[in-house]
């Protein structure tokens, strides 16, 4: 999502995110692939903030 961003724009929002870096789309795979699991059976609802604390409440 963020390839044709300037470097210099992403740099601000990269800034912003208190774990330092862009998140990896693997990273967002293992949340999807745990949601769709057997493990995941007891969950009836939640939120998940994937975003490396950068919208914090």
């Amino acid at each position: 999502m963020v390839a044709k961003i300037p470097e210099e724009v992403l740099g601000k929002i990269v800034k912003q995110i208190p774990v330092g870096r862009l998140g990896q789309p693997e990273e967002i795979g293992k949340a999807v692939s745990y949601l769709a699991s057997d493990d995941c059976g007891y969950v009836t609802g939640s939120d998940f903030s994937i975003n490396g604390g950068q919208h914090m409440s």
